[in-house]
């Protein structure tokens, strides 16, 4: 009998590969979700690093995965639970930094009084501060379900430009201030225009720079912090949150809505080749030698990953692969899971029973001066002398990660150079690794000296490792840098912000396409809504 020909084929079982395929199959599609490694789940995943110890292996937190995406896909009747933090950060500053710690969270009033520590003039403007956040971000919020309206595209995207002009102009003129200055300078420049203490700047400019191989001073990186503001978590904005059973609790679910809505799943399944007949998707060719036909070819993956590998140069326009080649890919992250015996005893606020610091994000980074050396240094000589690092600690809320009395801890490091032997005479990251993560360890024992010994187990990913082992090209965690020319119509490439590619039948449903980065769904979703389109008018 002939193969089946499916209506759609998705690369990448990842949470927008998901998402796209659930969405499609509503729709009347006959779809395939093609997994290269063994488990689905992409970057979201949760896997056993050290025996009796699972945590999330790559992304690790929960805040932009869109409301519409949980709802519609019936995540919380599939299994799906978010734990808010008690508060957004805890960060614990040295004695050379002055001592002391700062949270942020657990509601405005309680904030100002940490504030206040350290400036009570920084406190009285922090209400103004994030009012003017909540401002710029439900524009950015308004933004995220529509696709961006592509240069030349006639009638249709003077249609959506309009629309998008529209929200901007319905803000005053203080408020469009406000986004021009979010969007185009740097996070420093605009915390230190409405902040005097370091620890509050340090605090919120952290977010600039999560993902982000930059300095907090590099123009474009206030937007970084924008897009980590916009989320919700059960239906409050700007929470963050532990998924109970990390991360793969969110594409478990998402799977099985896909199965409950007919989708294949398969696994182990890597795609070597889009093939394309008279400049049209025909299906994948997997590594195995394979072929799955399809009517349409829905990609999951970074965009330098389907067009220079994926895809023949042939079949794309020459100045295409060449925007395409100079695509930026750099996150600047080592990543780390450790198998804990005690909870962290930090100095500034001692105590290894559970306190709401421990179910928060840890930050150490005591400074935006700190964060710009650690760029610095990544940039000179591979990696940072002081790194900044996020702790989570999930198995504070969640008992399932780790045996009794035992915990997980989710380290997020920066700031790393994505090809070290460029910088570090012709070292490796396989060479360097272990050191790396030794120093890491040794960061965050400064402030919490019975880390260390605490240690019973780690799993280091390298930016290499990332590339290697989620197709995270460059160690990047946003399938392409959150800089302005990379963003909304201008994602990937100007021309192909609204999900299609110079190639017929050919989309990309992932981070690499409008929103960015993040687990949000929204990409995925969104690509969806543009291929079933497509599909009635018979494109």
């Amino acid at each position: 009998m002939p193969a089946r020909c499916y209506d759609a084929v998705v690369i990448g079982g990842g949470h927008n590969g998901l998402t796209c395929a659930a969405y499609l199959a509503a729709g009347g599609l006959s779809v395939c979700v093609l997994e290269r490694r063994g488990v689905l789940g992409g970057a979201a995943v949760t896997e056993e690093f050290h025996p009796g110890f699972r945590n999330s292996t790559a992304s690790y937190t929960v805040s932009l995965l869109h409301p519409k995406v949980i709802r519609e896909l019936k995540l919380a009747q599939h299994g799906l639970a978010i734990v808010e933090r008690p508060f957004a950060n805890f960060l614990p500053l040295p004695e050379e930094a002055g001592g002391g710690y700062l949270k942020i969270g657990g509601g405005l009033a309680a904030t100002q009084r940490e504030v206040a520590k350290y400036s009570a003039r920084d406190a009285e403007r922090l209400p103004a501060y994030y009012a003017m956040l909540d401002r710029v971000a439900a524009v950015l919020r308004d933004l995220l379900l529509a696709t961006p309206p592509n240069a030349g595209g006639g009638l249709p995207a003077l249609l959506g430009a309009w629309k998008v002009a529209k929200r901007y102009r319905a803000l005053d003129l203080a408020g469009q201030r406000d986004v021009l200055d979010l969007f185009t300078k740097s996070a420093g420049d605009v915390l230190d225009r409405w902040f005097e203490s370091g620890p509050i700047k340090a605090a919120l400019g952290f977010d600039a720079i999560v993902g982000n191989y930059a300095s907090p001073y590099a123009a474009g990186s206030a937007y970084v912090l924008l897009h980590h503001v916009f989320g919700e978590i059960n239906g409050k904005r700007g929470q963050w949150g532990h998924a109970r059973g990390g991360m793969g609790a969110i594409t478990g679910a998402m799977a099985r809505e896909c199965e409950a809505r007919g989708v294949t799943l398969r696994t182990d399944a890597a795609v070597a080749e889009v093939m394309v007949s008279a400049g049209r998707a025909t299906g994948v060719l997997l590594a195995s030698g394979e072929r799955v036909a399809a009517k349409r070819v829905v990609a999951n993956v970074n965009p330098r990953l389907l067009f220079e590998r994926l895809v023949a140069p042939e079949h794309l326009p020459e100045d295409f692969r060449a925007r395409i080649a100079g695509y930026r890919c750099v996150s600047g992250t080592f990543r780390m899971n450790v198998a804990l015996s005690a909870l962290p005893n930090f100095t500034a606020l001692p105590g290894t029973n559970a306190q709401p610091h421990h179910a928060s994000g840890i930050v150490i980074a005591p400074s935006l001066a700190y964060m710009e050396r650690a760029f610095f240094d990544a940039r000179t000589r591979g990696w940072s002398a002081a790194p900044i690092i996020e702790v989570l600690i999930p198995s504070v809320v969640d008992d399932s990660l780790a045996p009794p009395g035992m915990h997980v801890a989710s380290l997020f490091c920066q700031h790393v150079h994505p090809a070290l032997r460029e910088v570090a005479a012709g070292r490796t990251w396989d060479d360097a690794r272990d050191e790396v993560a030794d120093l890491m360890i040794a960061t965050v024992n400064r402030v919490a000296p019975n880390f260390a010994a605490s240690v019973v187990g780690r799993r280091a990913l390298s930016p290499l490792d990332l590339e290697r082992e989620f197709g995270l090209v460059g160690g990047d965690i946003f399938h392409g840098a959150l800089s302005l020319d990379q963003l909304f119509s201008a994602r990937p490439v100007l021309g192909h912000g609204d999900y299609r590619t110079p190639v017929r039948a050919l989309y990309l449903c992932g981070s690499g396409a409008h929103p960015g980065g993040g687990v949000t769904g929204v990409p995925g979703h969104n690509a969806a809504r543009e291929i079933l389109r497509d599909v009635r008018r018979r494109r």
